[in-house]
């Protein structure tokens, strides 16, 4: 397999260069060639991305969060080169929404283990959508979100040594003079017309770290779920946000949700745009959906209801979602039991065990 690495290194929390170089390590031990490059700025990894589909790359990883993803996305998609992910994001929604391996205190091996999965995991045709020449893999939001990501951008240091809580201070900032906009939406021909706070276009399930925001959105179906936040003022976004952490959002008198293939929005005034978590310019936008356009390799464990034919994840009781989140876990513990006993196995001398 040839691989190419493209790390973002201001993503994340910590310092990953060590993990990094030790999932180097288990791919090269198991026949990979991987090449790794660094980003210095905006649109690097998409071009390096580009490059890689140019030399014929069998794989591009992405080492970073979900915006990293993102621009990787843009330059892989239409390609048969896979789209891999290591998460060192701040949030990693994608890697917690398809159910990738993400670090905490009393799980530090996370690179390894993610590196495990691009050798033993499935590879999936996923929908991309397009906003102008950038493709996202998770979300488009415009409006209030998109002016939280636009204040935090510039922060980069400090979004680093803060994490989420820069978002939580931004919000409040943002939302401190929030207004609502009179806005044009058109969804697939349907023309209306709203004072909007917020449009959110999904392509997935999660949004904002573990939150399912989307519960009826397949990253496979050919189709953009949209949310239409409508309000005036800070009271009505505060509103929504409660009802969203709740997962009460599809109660939500003041949100209007469809389905779509084609948005165009046009708002009074300009309003900013983010996609996959980066800002990316202003409205009037145009946002369509491009169906199988990129293949992701995802662990073999991948919840089904992320795909169309899969169960309805609203649908699922408590106890549906426990037995999926128990199989998970099994997963990455037999992996990890798997690994600790290689590793005792070297210490002491002990002849490998060959596989059944």
């Amino acid at each position: 397999m040839n691989a190419v690495l493209i790390y973002n290194p201001v993503a994340g929390l910590r310092d990953v260069e060590q993990e990094l170089n030790d999932a180097i390590a288990f791919l090269r031990a198991q026949g990979w060639d991987v090449t790794l490059r660094k980003t210095w700025g905006p649109g690097d990894a998409t071009t390096y991305a580009r490059e890689a589909v140019a030399n014929r790359a069998d794989m591009v990883v992405a080492v970073g969060g979900d915006g990293t993803i993102g621009q990787v996305a843009t330059g892989l998609a239409f390609s048969d080169c896979v789209l891999g992910v290591l998460p060192v994001g701040t949030g990693n929604v994608y890697a917690n929404m398809v159910g990738l391996p993400v670090w905490t205190p009393l799980h530090r091996s996370t690179l390894v283990d993610a590196a495990r999965i691009l050798v033993e995991g499935e590879t999936r045709l996923i929908d991309v959508g397009q906003v102008g020449q950038r493709y996202f893999v998770m979300w488009t939001g415009i409006g209030f979100d998109a002016e939280v990501a636009r204040g935090v951008e510039p922060h980069r240091e400090l979004r680093r040594r803060l994490g989420n809580i820069t978002y939580y201070v931004a919000l409040v900032a943002v939302g401190m003079g929030l207004r609502g906009t009179r806005t044009t939406v058109t969804i697939d021909g349907q023309v209306m017309r709203q004072r909007i706070l917020c449009i959110l276009v999904s392509n997935a399930q999660f949004y904002g770290g573990t939150v399912r925001f989307a519960p009826q959105a397949r990253l496979d179906d050919g189709l953009l779920d949209v949310y239409i936040f409508k309000g005036s003022n800070l009271l009505d976004a505060l509103r929504h946000i409660f009802l969203v952490v709740w997962g009460k959002q599809l109660e939500d008198p003041q949100l209007e949700v469809f389905q779509a293939k084609e948005i165009i929005i046009r708002p009074s005034k300009p309003l900013p745009v983010q996609v996959d978590g980066d800002p990316t310019g202003y409205t009037p936008i145009t946002i369509q959906v491009v169906p199988k356009a990129l293949k992701v390799r995802v662990p073999a464990h991948v919840s089904p209801s992320l795909f169309a034919g899969g169960e309805d994840a609203q649908d699922l009781s408590l106890g549906q979602r426990l037995a999926e989140r128990w199989q998970q876990e099994k997963t990455h513990w037999r992996a990890e039991g798997e690994r600790l006993r290689r590793g005792w196995g070297r210490w002491w001398g002990l002849p490998p065990q060959e596989k059944s």
